[in-house]
């Protein structure tokens, strides 16, 4: 049960627009505490009848920022599809660490261009050094989550988790 509760749920707007992916654990907080209802549920059991939640709707329209995404762990790690930078091998979260590209001891900024996701080994071999001194490369240039690549995030890890969220990330 316990990797159950950390599997992705599609939560959408009042208006059925698509918010954000969460983890089942938090889905479940929303609904408990009526902010949501459950649009689909998942094809899992987990007792008596009860599924666990695949889309669920916030009851109250929520404004959705334009300015930008919050710079955070979830939020990299969506970026770079839960991936790391260095060796390209997919992780789970608990896995991966966040490397500063140009290394903070040298005025490396906590910024999206400067962030990326790492694995462990790949960390520890590229130590306070840039990846050019290291002889590692990444994989992809890190940019700014912006609302486009959020979206585009959401749409790959729906394809990935559950066909049905299809309806409302292509809407």
């Amino acid at each position: 049960m316990a990797s159950l509760i950390y599997k992705p749920v599609l939560v959408i707007n009042a208006s059925y627009e698509p918010l954000e992916i969460t983890s089942v654990r938090d889905a479940l907080k929303k609904l408990v505490t009526r902010k949501a209802v459950m649009e689909i549920e998942h094809d899992r059991e987990v007792y008596r009848g009860m599924h666990l939640p695949s889309v669920i709707r916030l009851v109250e329209l929520r404004r959705v920022p334009h300015h930008g995404t919050r710079l955070t762990k979830k939020n990299l790690l969506l970026r770079d599809h839960y991936r790391c930078q260095y060796c390209g091998e997919r992780f789970k979260a608990e896995h991966l660490t966040l490397d500063h590209v140009t290394p903070q001891s040298r005025g490396g900024p906590s910024s999206w261009e400067n962030l990326v996701m790492a694995c462990r080994p790949c960390n520890h071999r590229k130590g306070n050094k840039t990846p050019d001194e290291a002889g590692m490369t990444l994989r992809h240039k890190p940019r700014r989550l912006t609302i486009h690549t959020s979206k585009h995030i959401m749409r790959w890890m729906g394809m990935e988790e559950d066909e049905r969220w299809g309806k409302y990330l292509y809407a």
